[in-house]
Parts: C-alpha cells; structure tokens; sequence
C-alpha cells in the first residue's frame, strides 16, 4: 500500500503507450533496464529430456498447472469452477505432499500475506476463502507510514467506509484453504502430490505432422503429460521459464528481509499496519491477533545476519528502537516540513492526523525469525505458443508494498478470464495469439506497480536533505489531499 502513493504517474504512462503486441515487450525491456544495476539474464534452458515425442508413454490433459504453492493452486481452482470449462481436464502438478492444516496450531508462521479485497473477492469466488476465514487471518482498518528522517506522514484510514483496507493471513492458512477446496473438486480438478518434473518441451505454433501440436511434461518416474495448455506456477526460479527461454530482467537490492513473530506488551485492539523507512530500509509491523504482530524488516544483509544473531532481549530491543527512535534531522528539512504541515492544515483542516506510535514490543516467538534476499525480476514475456507463467515464475517485487502474492492472484483472475473468453468463443485455449491479451493486460498492471516499488525504493534509500524534503514534502501533500488517498487505495485494493 505504501509504495503506490507513486503509482498513478507510472499507471498513466503505461496507459498513454496503448500497448500493441509489437511494442509490448519493448516497453517492459526499457523499464527492466532502466536503474539500479540489473543483472540482465537470459537463463540457460535445462537440456531437454533425451525422449522423442513417440518414446513416452502419455496422458491428454486440457489444461496442467505445473506448480501447486498459493497462486497455482487458486489457478487450478479458478479454471475448475469456471462453468465454461466445465467438462476440460485440469490436471495441478504439485512436487511436495498435500498440506492441510488438520488444526491451527497455537503459534504463528512468521511467513505472511497482505491480502487486498481482490485478492479476497477472487478467493471467495473459488470457494477457498470461507475454509481460510474459519482458520485465521487479521484484517486491519489503518495503515500508517512515516519517515524516520522527517515528521512527514501518510495514514490510510477506512473506519468510515466500515471496510477493511487488507487481512494479515499466514502462508500455511491460506495453502491449506485451498488444498481443502480442491479436495472437494474431484472431478473437476485432477491433482498429482509429490510429483516431480524432469522437464518441458513445447511445440511452435506452426508444428508440422512430425511433431506433437501439444505442450509436452516429462515427468521424473518417466511418464509424459500432454496439454493444450500448460501454466507454469514454479517460482521465481521456474523450469517452464527457461525452458521456453523466456529473459528475465533482475537485480539484487543487496538488502534482506527479516521477519519474525511478535509478542506485544499488552493487549490491543491491533488493527492498525505500522510501517517506518529507516535509513536503512523499511520496517512494517502487522497485526496478526490482540497479543502478537508480523515483523517484516528490510535492511543489509548484514544488518539482518546480526538480527538473527542477537538474543531475543537484545532483538525486541532492536525492534522497539526502530520504530521508537529519533533518527539524526536536518534543521532545514524540519523547517521546511513543519511550514508545509502548517499550510495544508489551514487549506485543508480535517486532511491531516496525528501521528500515533505502534505498540511496543515484549518478546519474540522462539525460532521465528529468518531472512530472506530481496530483489526484483521480471520476465520479457510472459506467454508462448501453448504456455503461460504466473507468479513469481513471472515478476518478483520489494515486500515494502506487500503486493508480492497480490500481483500472483491478479494473474490467476486474468489468465481465467482469457481462458474462459476463449473457449466459450470455441477458440484454441493454448494459441499464443489469445495468451497475449493475459501478457497484455497483466504487464499493463504490473509495471506501474514495479516501477513504483523501485521508485520508492531509490528514494527512501538516501538520507540527502533534499531527497528528504521532496520526498516529506511529497508524503504531507498526498496525507492532506483525501480523494488522492482513495485512488491509491482504490488502486491497491485491485
């Protein structure tokens, strides 16, 4: 939510270019090159299982979803309950056993989501939300961001819309609700669990008779799976990316995440996402109950091989400093600032709030924390003839926005509805020429959204006085301007 104050300039411009099939990927190889220092990869593709088509034995499937994590699992859902594809064979891949959370356990995961109304709108059209809801999530109502080099703030506030602006929901809850979904799909969803893939192959559009029309999966005990239409949900990593030799653009942040589960002093209503930029990087604080939170910390890596190094009284203290601390002010900058506030104040009476302070911390969950590296990719495309990736096979975000899984669902609602149009327009569900309007449609969201992330991410990450000011200057305007917050919520909410 943080970072899309930024998004409606990026949005526009994407919109403006009226992207055609000709210039799409021109555009997202401009933007992926663009900052930073990229690390422009072309993945070298796994060589090819030895098998000729006719050397397998093989089953025919309409449509394979190759990876069973959040988003392919709802990608297999979303196409299984789709009416119009009612009677196709839908086959999920899943290399690891079924999850099911038999019982909610008492402690929390560390590892969490920010869902957005889509995302929940989408989960409840699938039928997995109702099964996540009676396990646990934590909706909040209040978001508020501040910078730790200047008193400029922003708060997004729904109390008066009597709506929840995201629901904190652990990894494990929101897998398990769709594993229990999907057991009452039989029939209608073909799912394989602990099922390995020893590779792709995958025709070109215009096959002649000596080779197979269909996308092909070679599966580890020898098997072969042929498909009109394979989807690959395998990670940022993904074997059906370079498989087809899809470019991925990426760089590393030299950053890592630091999450942790957090025991608050004393009960709370805790409602409230709590986010800091540090000199460092990020820090947000999201409720997960009335006792405990969801610590998210962008910083070195360094800085985070310590954190999950230091002794938990000496962590929580760490914690509490970060988003309690004064951090070193520019004079200048606080002038400049305070004469802002007093200005939007007298224009703008009701568009500002008092700054609140998160509750504090008691202790931390034993073995909760951990670390993970932080950097952006993007692939060049995102469809071929008979294949399409979702996910983080396809884009990989900044957690500071919390949009990550987000992006993934909103792919799964996409590609559905693109599937769906063409079949119930009788038309080849796995033609390259149908899949670009799933590239076209889902870049077009993307982009603005990752533009805005490293935006944020270049801006934040200076203490410059006068990338301070513009950027405390920016955040007071934004506060003070109510229909601007809407946008970005309404954005956000997608």
């Amino acid at each position: 939510m943080s970072a899309l104050f930024c998004t409606t300039t990026a949005r526009a411009f994407i919109r403006s270019t009226n992207l055609r099939p000709g210039t799409r990927r021109l555009a997202v190889r401009t933007l992926s090159s663009s900052g930073g220092e990229p690390e422009q990869t072309t993945e070298s593709a796994p060589p090819p299982p030895e098998e000729t088509w006719e050397d397998v034995p093989q089953d025919f499937y309409d449509i394979i979803v190759s990876g069973g994590g959040m988003v392919g699992a709802a990608m297999a859902l979303a196409l299984g309950s789709d009416p119009v594809l009612l009677g196709r064979k839908i086959l999920m891949l899943d290399g690891g056993p079924r999850r099911v959370l038999t019982q909610v356990p008492d402690s929390f995961s560390s590892r969490v989501c920010s869902l957005t109304p889509g995302t929940v709108q989408l989960l409840q059209d699938i039928g997995a939300w109702d099964h996540i809801n009676k396990m646990r999530v934590r909706p909040y109502k209040r978001m508020q961001v501040w910078d730790a080099c200047s008193d400029a703030m922003i708060t997004f506030d729904r109390d008066d819309l009597n709506e929840d602006i995201a629901h904190i929901v652990e990894n494990d809850v929101i897998l398990s609700g769709l594993m229990q979904q999907l057991d009452g799909m039989q029939g209608l969803v073909n799912v394989m669990f602990d099922t390995k893939v020893k590779g792709y192959k995958l025709p070109s559009k215009a096959a002649d008779g000596e080779e197979s029309p269909w996308a092909r999966v070679i599966l580890e005990d020898g098997r072969a799976l042929d498909t009109r239409l394979l989807i690959g949900a395998d990670g940022p990593k993904s074997l059906l990316r370079q498989t087809a030799n899809i470019r991925q653009m990426s760089w590393s942040y030299s950053q890592a995440g630091v999450v942790a589960t957090l025991k608050l002093s004393e009960p709370t209503v805790n409602n409230v996402a709590w986010q800091r930029f540090l000199p460092t990087g990020p820090i947000a604080m999201l409720p997960l109950s009335e006792t405990h939170s969801n610590l998210v910390w962008s910083t070195s890596a360094e800085d985070a091989e310590m954190l999950l190094q230091m002794q938990a009284e000496e962590f929580v203290e760490a914690v509490n400093s970060a988003f309690w601390q004064d951090y070193k002010r520019e004079a200048a900058v606080d002038s400049a600032v305070q004469t802002v506030q007093s200005i939007l104040s007298t224009i703008s009476p009701g568009g500002t709030s008092a700054r609140q302070l998160p509750p504090s911390v008691s202790d931390v969950d034993e073995d909760s924390r951990a670390m993970f590296p932080l950097g952006l990719g993007h692939s060049t495309q995102y469809v071929k003839h008979r294949m399409a990736i979702i996910g983080d096979a396809a884009h990989r975000v900044h957690p500071m926005a919390g949009q990550g899984v987000n992006l993934g669902f909103g792919d799964v609602s996409c590609l559905r509805q693109v599937v769906s149009d063409a079949e119930a327009a009788g038309e080849d569900i796995g033609s390259v020429d149908r899949l670009l309007e799933y590239e076209t449609k889902r870049q077009q969201a993307v982009i603005p959204m990752m533009a805005a992330i490293e935006g944020l991410h270049r801006l934040y990450s200076s203490d410059n006085p006068a990338l301070v000011l513009l950027r405390s200057v920016g955040l007071q305007f934004t506060n003070a301007i109510k229909p601007l917050k809407n946008e970005i919520m309404g954005f956000a909410s997608k």
